[in-house]
């Protein structure tokens, strides 16, 4: 069987950099324990394939019928993009639900970030795969820890760390434990009149982040009262979409977000604060679908890490989709890490940006959009 080329994988449209690959040692890891084991494809299950490096390997190796879950738009249109560049087929992409794991034997798992979203997810195979389900767990060793081990033992009876390859690690999950009645979320949290929800894999939980609180205050002493079109561009749990459709009946509202759990917790925070109706969320990467000159307020609070890594060019990706989707005049307000000082790259990219207020830790600006402002 000829070598997978693993180097043709590109993460487009995720940011491109010499110090940024689509694939790492835990996918090619993943990809040799499953190649090992007998399951065929229509009983494997792959979440958390950044850029479809395990889904494509497996692919190509004559495992055919696998089903993966990849909660960033960005993954889900690289893995599209990479199949196609290499003339492979024979998966399908869901949710992460029941269609997604019914009857799985094996299910293959970039560890995520957040303890909670490896939460949601272990009770989701538990849940709803076989049985007899094995779950095989990777990880950069650097970032892996014993919490993890915990999380997947809250759902497993044997939990078994590997030995170390290549500055990653396995850990195989088996005999599962019975799931709770209930699913351990979507959770949701009150803050001064506003619910929060929040699936596994949401920024900030259930929580009001500070920078978003920060962000919140500005706009409630701000006279936007006349916007008509408001972008929550990166919306999270939706707290800002929220927040605003709340304070602004007027106001047409949308929110997009390229994490699918983000999606899904934005709706459901809408729908509890009775707006889902002046709301509309949608599963997007750096606002793709909103036309552009569409939009009078724009409202950010850009990431500032890739996956593990830090890197400002996922912030810069959504300044320059706000230059594009703003209208002349438009208003950009934007809450950021005061030692990243964004401010002469949002005047470059968007026009005049003023400071409205600094923090201890975050700063937050206005940005205008100007007629004779170059898109970007």
């Amino acid at each position: 069987m000829p070598e997978f080329p693993y180097s043709r994988l590109r993460r487009w449209p995720d940011v491109e950099a010499d110090n940024l690959q689509a694939y790492d040692a835990t996918d090619l890891l993943l990809v040799e324990r499953a190649l090992a084991l007998d399951a065929p494809g229509s009983e494997t299950v792959v979440i958390g394939d950044e850029y479809g490096a395990i889904t494509l390997a497996l692919t190509a190796a004559g495992r055919h019928g696998i089903r993966v879950h990849q909660d960033l738009a960005t993954g889900r249109r690289a893995l599209s993009r990479n199949a196609e560049e290499l003339g492979l087929a024979g998966f399908t992409a869901h949710e992460l639900d029941a269609e997604l794991l019914a009857g799985a034997k094996v299910v293959l798992l970039q560890l995520p970030k957040a303890l909670a979203e490896l939460k949601e997810i272990t009770d989701a195979v538990v849940r709803w795969a076989a049985p007899d389900v094995v779950l095989i767990a990777g990880g950069r060793v650097k970032h892996m820890t014993l919490t993890q081990n915990e999380v997947l033992g809250h759902r497993f009876a044997q939990v078994q760390a590997q030995r170390a390859e290549r500055k990653s690690r396995l850990i195989v999950a088996s005999e599962p434990l019975p799931a709770p009645s209930t699913p351990p979320f979507p959770v949701s949290a009150q803050h001064d009149g506003l619910t929060l929800v929040a699936h596994g894999g949401a920024f900030a939980g259930a929580r009001l982040d500070i920078g978003t609180r920060v962000l919140l205050e500005v706009l409630g002493a701000q006279a936007t009262g006349t916007a008509v079109d408001v972008l929550d561009l990166g919306c999270g749990t939706g707290a800002l979409a929220v927040s605003y459709a709340l304070a602004h009946p007027d106001a047409r509202v949308t929110a997009t977000d390229r994490s699918a759990a983000a999606v899904a917790s934005a709706r459901a925070t809408a729908a509890a604060n009775g707006v889902a109706d002046r709301v509309t969320v949608t599963h997007d990467d750096a606002a793709s679908a909103v036309p552009d000159a569409s939009v009078d307020v724009v409202l950010l609070n850009p990431p500032f890490h890739l996956g593990a890594s830090v890197h400002t060019g996922a912030a810069t990706r959504l300044f320059e989709a706000a230059a594009r989707v703003l209208r002349p005049g438009g208003e950009l307000f934007t809450v950021y890490n005061s030692s990243l000082a964004y401010r002469p790259e949002l005047a470059r990219l968007i026009g005049a940006t003023t400071q409205v207020t600094r923090t201890a830790k975050f700063t937050v600006t206005r940005s205008i959009r100007g007629s004779d402002t170059p898109d970007s």
